[in-house]
């Protein structure tokens, strides 16, 4: 009886198998090692930012005074507290490829310390459509 158990048994689906499940978080921990230990090698690499300063780059964990050295002043900063009072900065710096491009850089802080950021990329401003005749006569319905 026990011989007509085993020959009627469903096969183990592809994912359930134990070797394809040992591949799969195996593949996921060395992601998630190889995402936390990077940032921590680069910075063990170059402790004050001084290279990254140099090359006129920004990197999470940089003061204030470095992005300002790395990149200069923001066009603009926008300050918010969180209920508990946490200060959180948001500098936008603005490169204008010429009168009517302009890319966006945003920068955010807490507490003084570079948290993020992101580019906006090309942001073409297109002048609005005037009216084809504006001072002649409206056309008659």
């Amino acid at each position: 009886m026990e011989s007509s158990a085993v020959e009627h048994s469903e096969p183990v689906p592809f994912l359930r198998q134990r070797p394809v499940r040992a591949t799969i978080y195996a593949g996921l921990a060395l992601f998630v090692v190889l995402m936390v230990i990077w940032p921590l090698i680069v910075q063990l690499r170059d402790p004050d930012f001084q290279k990254h300063i140099a090359e006129h780059r920004v990197m999470v964990g940089m003061s204030k005074e470095q992005v300002l050295q790395a990149w200069g002043g923001p066009q603009t900063i926008n300050t918010t507290f969180t209920k508990d009072g946490v200060r959180q900065e948001e500098w936008i710096f603005e490169d204008w490829e010429n009168a009517a491009v302009v890319k966006h850089r945003y920068l955010y802080f807490e507490e003084g310390a570079l948290i993020g950021g992101w580019f906006q990329g090309s942001g073409e401003r297109v002048p609005l459509q005037a009216p084809p005749n504006p001072h002649g006569s409206q056309p008659k319905n």
